[in-house]
């Protein structure tokens, strides 16, 4: 199983981009200055020995040293060895709603982004616990499979948006059945439990049917509901907001009474999120009663660090880089002229 160990560092390759904008702008800056100062053709024959296109190598060059340099810091890894352990647990599998309306901001940044947050404290606070994320809206389909990987956990939330899911909509009984199913084997005896983080707008299918489902094979179903039931407009990305056909101003609800009838009909319990951490807070009291049995996990317990190619590689390029001059070889012309 290949792996980072301090993925955190992957966001420093977000520098590359700005490098890249940048030495474009300085190029085309320079050429500029060039064409001010006299013809480009007679500047040329006044530099002979200029060979531009190897600046362009050097800097691609070190920009993909900058890059292995980059990985490296982020310790790649690879397993080498699993190892079966048993572990006192629970199983959660969380349904994340991310329509659009999740995007309305009467939770701080918005509902998305904010349920994002709770969910990665969450992930924080789990030691021996599975955890498995399905994301839906008009439909429903499992973005990570239930695991003991919280590193993988985590990256897989930290890139969850509506783009995920074409289809519009709030499916919540689809989310639940795919939650179920996911869960794997009924031998299990693991406390289970399914939690539906949505605003409820739009909903579409019999998710009490769903929830009732999951209650007789013993699995806990608790809602939380992200938003105001006052409402909020959801942005349209440009600085303004979506409006319906009749170009008013679309108001996305929570529907807490929707939420509430689901998580009565699952055995389990709802709560309200706002700015605070008061729902997370209450979500974990009521997992913690949860009775934790023995669960089965493989894992791989030996990891051999492949952060040394990267750096090597990169100091190699650095090298090469070195040994390239900014004017022409003329011996390596004078080579091509007689061939």
């Amino acid at each position: 199983m290949f792996r980072f160990a301090n993925i955190e560092y992957l966001w420093l390759l977000t520098i590359i981009p700005c490098l890249i904008v940048a030495y474009i702008i300085i190029v085309r800056k320079k050429r500029q200055q060039l064409r001010e100062f006299g013809d480009a053709e007679l500047i040329d024959t006044l530099m002979p020995d200029s060979a531009h296109h190897k600046i362009h190598i050097k800097f691609a060059l070190l920009l993909t040293a900058l890059t292995l340099l980059i990985f490296a810091l982020a310790r790649p890894q690879y397993g080498t060895k699993e190892q079966t352990i048993k572990r006192q647990g629970i199983e959660v599998m969380v349904a994340l709603d991310v329509s659009n309306s999740m995007l309305a901001e009467d939770v701080a940044p918005n509902r998305l982004e904010h349920a994002k947050q709770m969910l990665s404290k969450m992930v924080d606070g789990m030691t021996d616990d599975k955890v498995g994320l399905v994301v839906f809206a008009g439909e429903a389909f499992v973005q990570l499979p239930i695991t003991c990987d919280y590193v993988s956990a985590k990256m897989f939330l930290r890139n969850i948006s509506p783009d995920l899911v074409s289809a519009q909509g709030t499916a919540i009984g689809s989310a639940l059945r795919t939650c179920i199913r996911s869960f794997g084997s009924e031998e299990s005896e693991a406390s289970r439990a399914i939690i539906i983080i949505t605003d409820g707008e739009n909903h579409e299918d019999d998710a009490k049917a769903a929830a009732q489902a999951a209650k007789e094979k013993g699995i806990h179903v608790y809602v939380v509901g992200i938003g105001k039931p006052d409402g909020a407009p959801i942005p349209d990305g440009k600085g303004g907001f979506r409006k319906d056909k009749s170009g008013q101003v679309v108001v996305s609800r929570l529907n807490e009474q929707m939420c509430k009838d689901i998580a009565e009909a699952g055995n389990g319990m709802y709560v309200h999120a706002d700015n605070t951490n008061t729902a997370r807070r209450a979500l974990q009291q009521e997992l913690d009663k949860l009775g934790k049995t023995e669960i089965e996990t493989t894992i791989y317990t030996d990891y051999n660090e492949q952060y040394q190619s990267f750096v090597l590689i990169a100091l190699l390029l650095i090298v090469i880089t070195c040994f390239i001059s900014n004017t022409k070889n003329k011996n390596i012309e004078k080579l091509f002229d007689r061939g």
